[in-house]
């Protein structure tokens, strides 16, 4: 147990208060650190109770979030840092993704669903999180995706 009241285990914090719980990760911009997302998912599932299917969107978005961080945000540089956040709350999920990079405009993204985008590899994460998630908000110049859903059960 840290000074401040948190805990640190495999760059996972977890800090209480009151009935909400915050879980932090924080990754360097490499594709082998996006896949400590599922493992993290999976610890903040067990210490909340969350049912498999707020757990498995959950997982989902949170993917496509540090994804897009660390390939679009910070440029593959591993020496950025992607910080996701995911507070609990007793009738939802907060998440936050944070990078360092030079920010994002969602109002130029373009539509997946348009013909001319059907083939094309990318382009469908930031689609995928408005489709999961209950709300999304893009913060500090578009270098934090704040997105909110709902707990199940």
């Amino acid at each position: 147990m840290l000074e401040n009241g948190s805990y640190l285990r495999l760059n996972i914090i977890q800090t209480d208060d009151m009935a909400d719980k915050v879980f932090r990760l924080v990754l360097n911009s490499t594709y082998e650190e996006s896949e400590k997302v599922p493992d993290f998912t999976s610890d903040i599932q067990k210490k909340s109770n969350l049912t498999d299917e707020t757990t498995g969107n959950l997982m989902l978005l949170l993917s496509e979030a540090v994804t897009n961080a660390i390939v679009h945000g910070n440029k593959l540089d591993a020496s950025k840092q992607v910080i996701a956040e995911v507070q609990i709350e007793p009738d939802k999920v907060i998440s936050t993704v944070k990078d360092n990079g030079e920010g994002f405009d969602p109002a130029v993204t373009k539509d997946p669903l348009a013909e001319e985008n059907l083939l094309k590899e990318g382009g469908r994460g930031v689609f995928l999180i408005h489709e999961l998630a209950d709300s999304v908000e893009y913060l500090e110049n578009g270098t934090k995706i704040r997105f909110v859903i709902k707990r199940e059960g």
